[in-house]
């Protein structure tokens, strides 16, 4: 049987992971509650043949309409075989859904690091978790880097302790951009520094190809899916071991906005 994958939630990611497997000649269509250019809205066309579905929606609450709610894609595509779920979620959440899905659907947990730069490149770094050798060339056609971690949940835990680093130096570099404003000193050549310092990191080295580097947060931008992945981190934190996560997440809500310095005439 000729293997029809879909991709649902075509945002900021999921559109160039949707681009990027149309260019590598698979079988795939999308599919997002939202109207949008080649990516359709029709949940039954959408499943009509399904054989391996990508989650890529925002958060458990969209997961459990997509696979069990509103369009409860688990039963209304009678042809599924695998499910690979590449939204950041809480790793509790993942493995629970174990015991809801039925066995002969097999369960891939797939989340992807990049930033919507790499997904529209097809240059993302996938943490896996469970059977991903069975979708192998997929994520190669999405991504250059594929860490296996382990079983079924291990992928997801990776990547939400990934990216509370990420989320710690997206906070940190923004509270030192905004100290060096105030001393004068200039942004690029700061940045520049970090860049071949000890303080190097993801943001600050790719500060102006970030797409959300010099956002504020809000609830539905990629500042808001941050602090979103924070609390997915907490959900597993051993119970002594939450002050800097959850200083952290206060830091990420209370980020404004910051305005790129004018170029020098």
């Amino acid at each position: 049987m000729t293997d029809i994958i879909g991709v649902a939630g075509c945002g900021r990611m999921g559109m160039g992971m949707l681009r990027n497997l149309q260019n590598a000649r698979f079988n795939v269509r999308g599919f997002d509650v939202r109207p949008m250019n080649g990516v359709g809205t029709d949940v039954d066309a959408f499943v009509d043949g399904l054989t391996t579905l990508i989650t890529v929606v925002r958060d458990t609450a969209e997961t459990d309409a997509l696979l069990f709610d509103d369009q409860a894609v688990v039963t209304q595509a009678g042809t599924l075989s695998r499910i690979i779920i590449s939204s950041t979620l809480s790793p509790k959440y993942v493995k629970a859904l174990r015991a809801r899905i039925p066995d002969h659907i097999a369960l891939i947990d797939a989340p992807m690091s990049g930033a919507q730069v790499k997904a529209d490149a097809g240059t993302l770094t996938f943490m896996t978790g469970g059977p991903a050798d069975q979708v192998t060339p997929l994520l190669q056609a999405m991504g250059n880097t594929v860490h296996h971690m382990g079983d079924y949940g291990a992928g997801m835990t990776a990547k939400v302790l990934n990216n509370l680093l990420a989320a710690s130096n997206t906070a940190m570099t923004r509270l030192v951009l905004d100290w060096a404003d105030a001393e004068g000193v200039d942004e690029a050549k700061l940045l520049a520094l970090i860049n071949t310092a000890s303080g190097q990191n993801w943001l600050a080295s790719g500060f102006d190809e970030i797409e959300f580097a010099r956002d504020g947060y809000t609830a539905d931008n990629t500042i808001g899916i941050l602090f979103k992945d924070v609390a997915s981190a907490l959900d597993i934190a051993p119970g002594d071991q939450t002050a800097l996560p959850i200083a952290v997440q206060d830091a990420i809500r209370n980020l404004k906005p910051r305005r790129k310095p004018e170029a020098a005439s």
